[in-house]
């Protein structure tokens, strides 16, 4: 009980706190900044913790919080939810001691300071879910409370990028809801660890048809659109090619802390609802793999593209954040084509998954310092600002040549196992170029910021005189995720090994066969392929990016303006009004016809003259015989006035925007009762 205890605290500290900490900042804003570090430390120190504590018990934390609060709410803590758990709090306490004289000058902090730790609670309830439901209420707090980074300097780019972000949100939010539903009526449970069970029943049932009743391509067809609608959402929030539209423009407004979390842990939570689905529902599934391969390469090569032409710092690393993940569904489609052969693929996308994050705290940490202390970002204005920076030229170099894939660093290792697992000769290749393109990007951004002088001397000698850019909370959380890069990277067999054996388990993988499957990361045949990526690297920089540094991609090619905007706007709202114009003009078709046929009213000149009125004629009539008025007079009139004050009413209910919406509550009621029924 004390461990369900700790797990659900693990969840709902830091929301409960971000509320102390806001009332706080009311009265003082030391103590808020204080407040928020501790929060963050005592989480990090929350999940060591427990993943001591599980490591030790060697068992799987499981709580179900449905009995305290009945909301249905499931967590668990797995080896891979104790490494990316650990991850996660790291980067926020690195951050948030950032934050403290990154934010010292900006509005609204008590704001931002609120939101950064209710994000935080969010993201936890991500990945200590169970089950997929727990993973979507998490998955979509979330995106609401992270909403907030990204508007927070509330200029006109960052609500435009905050309205983009959002947008593309809860969109993909909203089609991972359709996939649940399907999912649950289709297999009967939305628990991580009971789905491999459900599939393999419903493959055995494929395996026992027979024509004609063979149901097998109905069955696959209905699993692939359920996988699909699921995987939408995480990949919208994962930055996967087309639903990347958001990244680029998100990270260059949002502050630096906040677009260390975007990148490095938001845009994991979508990469760990894939691998959920595609280790627990199609693992071997050579369709589902050869989908997930094809966007992992496309968003891999587009994401380089889209940095090498970049110039502003911020947007180059984001725009690398979208290659690298693409890095990560190559191997994420691999595992599912390979299936439990591809262990070498399993281990490769989780450790790049565990460098990318730490690589990216590091470096947009460190695009952070030069933001705060000059206020630009584009790269031909920060020309040489860290010429005599030395300490910050190391962290950032650390960062650069771990993502480059650089022999003797963490993301050299974990490239290398990608590399290896790919079976695809034309998927090799770009991914080769790929991996060259990143060196180029990384080695224009710190051979412009380190080793090259400003144009203008004058600039160049305001650079050289800073000596005091950060102070050393800022110093310390930039430098500790830097020697953790750099040990993972000296030590890949006892430490990246260790991380790829205690992830297994919940990527479908037999921890032994990790041990088992040793790979020679500094054999000729490895350090072959990463020394052609380098070449491509530095025939690229050499050769064509360091002649000039402009912008070169067309903003007439921005998705989001060419195609996205347009159809939300103006194609889908019209098509919608033509579809609706045409339905009305046939309902009074239809209307018109019944009336004059079937419908047709009886005229009759009784008591009033002209009537239409021959229900409440025949009414009267009736009472006539059965009750005749004392008076000698009809009751004709009366009914034929209350028919027609019924009928003024109906007409003015049925020409009101409520009769529409009461019919719009009707229809979702009815909906929501067929879902219901049928799960």
């Amino acid at each position: 009980m004390e461990c369900s205890v700790m797990l659900t605290l693990l969840i709902l500290w830091p929301i409960a706190a971000s509320i102390a900490g806001y009332l706080l900042g009311r009265k003082t804003h030391i103590g808020r900044d204080v407040w928020s570090v501790f929060v963050c430390l005592s989480e990090l120190a929350l999940i060591i913790g427990l993943s001591a504590k599980r490591f030790v018990c060697g068992l799987d934390l499981y709580f179900d919080i449905d009995g305290i609060c009945g909301m249905g709410l499931h967590f668990t803590l797995d080896g891979f939810r104790s490494v990316y758990g650990t991850v996660c709090a790291l980067m926020w306490a690195a951050t948030a001691a950032f934050s403290v004289q990154y934010l010292s000058h900006y509005r609204n902090r008590n704001r931002y300071h609120m939101f950064n730790l209710m994000t935080l609670g969010a993201t936890m309830g991500v990945f200590m879910a169970s089950d997929l439901f727990t993973a979507f209420i998490f998955f979509e707090m979330m995106s609401f409370t992270s909403f907030v980074w990204v508007a927070h300097d509330e200029t006109p780019e960052a609500m435009r990028a905050a309205c983009t972000y959002l947008a593309v949100a809860i969109i993909g939010g909203l089609v991972t809801l359709m996939g649940l539903f399907l999912l649950y009526q289709t297999i009967g449970t939305l628990t991580l660890s009971e789905i491999p069970a459900a599939m393999a029943d419903i493959r055995r049932s494929w395996m026992l048809a027979a024509p004609p009743y063979d149901t097998g391509i109905v069955s696959h067809k209905r699993l692939y659109v359920t996988g699909g609608l699921l995987a939408f959402g995480f990949a919208a929030k994962a930055g996967v090619w087309p639903l990347h539209i958001w990244l680029p423009k998100a990270h260059p407004v949002a502050p630096a802390p906040a677009s260390a979390l975007l990148s490095g842990i938001l845009t994991k939570s979508g990469v760990f609802g894939i691998l959920a689905i595609t280790c627990n529902m199609f693992l071997g599934d050579i369709a589902w793999g050869r989908a997930i391969l094809i966007l992992g390469t496309i968003t891999m090569f587009t994401g380089a593209l889209l940095a090498v032409l970049s110039v502003n710092l911020k947007r180059t690393l984001a725009c690398s954040s979208m290659s690298q993940i693409g890095f990560i569904m190559v191997g994420t489609g691999m595992y599912s084509i390979l299936g439990e052969t591809g262990i070498i693929a399993a281990r490769g996308t989780v450790l790049h998954m565990v460098n990318h994050s730490l690589i990216k705290l590091v470096l947009f940490m460190a695009a952070g310092v030069i933001y705060m202390n000059i206020h630009k970002l584009d790269i031909n204005e920060i020309r040489g600002y860290g010429r005599k920076k030395p300490l910050l030229m190391i962290c950032f170099a650390i960062g650069a040549a771990s993502i480059s894939g650089i022999p003797f660093t963490s993301g050299y290792i974990s490239k290398t196992l990608l590399h290896e697992s790919i079976a695809l000769p034309a998927v090799e290749w770009i991914f080769l170029i790929s991996g060259g393109m990143t060196l180029s990007y990384m080695l224009k951004l710190f051979m412009t910021i380190f080793v090259h002088k400003n144009e203008d001397d004058s600039v160049q000698a305001e650079y050289d005189s800073q000596t005091s850019y950060w102070n050393n909370l800022s110093r310390c959380a930039v430098v500790i995720p830097a020697v953790f890069l750099f040990t993972l990277g000296i030590l890949p067999y006892l430490l990246m090994d260790r991380i790829a054996y205690i992830c297994a388990p919940f990527l479908g993988a037999d921890p032994a066969e990790i041990l088992a499957e040793r790979v020679s990361y500094f054999s000729w045949e490895n350090l072959s392929g990463s020394l052609i990526s380098i070449a491509i690297g530095l025939c690229l920089y050499f050769f064509v990016i360091r002649f000039t540094y402009v912008d070169r991609w067309p903003k007439k090619l921005d998705l989001e303006d060419l195609i996205y905007r347009p159809l939300m706007l103006k194609v889908i709202p019209g098509a919608l009004g033509f579809v609706s114009a045409v339905t009305g003009q046939i309902t009074d078709a239809f209307i018109i016809i019944m009336r004059r046929t079937l419908f047709r009213q009886i005229s009759t000149h009784i008591a009033t003259g002209s009537l239409d009125d021959h229900l409440a004629v025949e009414l009267g009539s009736v009472l006539d015989k059965v009750h005749p008025n004392p008076d000698g007079s009809s009751h004709i009139p009366k009914y034929v006035e209350r028919e027609e004050r019924v009928a003024r009413t109906q007409r003015l209910i049925y020409s009101s925007l409520s009769f529409g919406l009461i019919l719009v509550c009707i229809g979702l009621i009815l909906v929501l009762i067929y879902t219901l029924s049928a799960a």
